[in-house]
């Protein structure tokens, strides 16, 4: 069975670690995995103001050619040991279609596999960055008006980014489904979102898309809980959808992070095509 990791960061991202991409494969050959495929954070859409304070939420557009060329070199290095594949994680931002659109459709034919992603929502004319720091979420449930409000408006925006026409070369797997999830020790959110969890599995299994099963939840000490959780993992299954896990690590000694407590019958294999080498 091929042991797969289809959610990893790099040296490249502005808010990781300087862990070389030697030391990420290194560690998932330790833990025999067999095919990794690097996700960094995208450059945000041409026009958009990163609303987290450190302003570090993708690369920059002048590092792209730089990550790129590392990620051919190091798949060249362990050729004959794992398999690497060229990926970035592309953020969905309501009302920057166009843009990221016009992104994929320059860069797309350099991937081998990419994942779409929600962390930014819109409220009135502001993005606010939905799990940056717990403090930050506190203070979007008094710019939303609620915890409720907040999950309301991620289920909404993460459905708008499954049904999101963004050209031919858009992300096939969606990422960290539940993330709003992140605090969730902190900010417990009462109301029942299984209508709107249902309709985003449904739309995803109606375009043949992927879930990322992400393992950085189980790590976060406000959450403790894979994103997406069991239950809705096996209703995916239920329903026919492939579920990819992720480490989602950010630095080399996350690789495989939940892993071993997520079941392993729920990691299929990718349905995303793998060019040729």
């Amino acid at each position: 069975m091929m042991k797969r990791d289809g959610h990893i960061h790099t040296p490249f991202c502005p808010h990781g670690t300087e862990d070389t991409l030697q030391s990420y494969i290194e560690e998932a050959l330790r833990q025999g995995f067999t095919r990794l495929t690097f996700t960094e954070h995208a450059p945000l859409p041409s026009g958009f103001t990163d609303s987290t304070p450190t302003k570090d939420s993708g690369m920059k557009l002048s590092d792209l050619h730089a990550y790129f060329s590392a990620l051919q070199q190091a798949r060249e290095e362990y050729r004959t040991d794992i398999d690497i594949q060229i990926g970035l994680e592309v953020d969905y931002i309501e009302g920057f279609e166009q843009e990221t659109a016009a992104f994929l459709n320059e860069y797309g034919p350099l991937l081998d596999d990419s994942i779409l992603s929600v962390h930014f929502l819109k409220y009135q004319s502001d993005w606010h960055c939905l799990d940056y720091s717990a403090d930050l979420f506190g203070e979007m449930i008094e710019i939303f008006g609620s915890t409720a409000a907040i999950y309301s408006k991620y289920f909404e925006t993460v459905q708008r980014s499954v049904q999101a026409d963004l050209g031919r070369f858009k992300p096939k797997r969606i990422g960290h489904l539940t993330l709003v999830h992140k605090f969730q020790r902190r900010f417990p959110c009462k109301e029942d979102f299984s209508e709107e969890i249902e309709a985003i599995l449904k739309t995803i299994k109606a375009n043949d898309y992927e879930i990322d099963l992400n393992g950085a939840g189980l790590m976060k000490p406000l959450c403790l809980e894979a994103y997406p959780s069991p239950k809705i993992a096996q209703r995916a299954k239920e329903l026919g959808i492939a579920l990819v896990y992720g480490s989602d690590a950010h630095q080399a000694k996350d690789i495989g992070q939940g892993y071993e407590s997520m079941l392993p019958a729920f990691f299929h294999e990718s349905k995303s095509p793998v060019k040729e080498k």
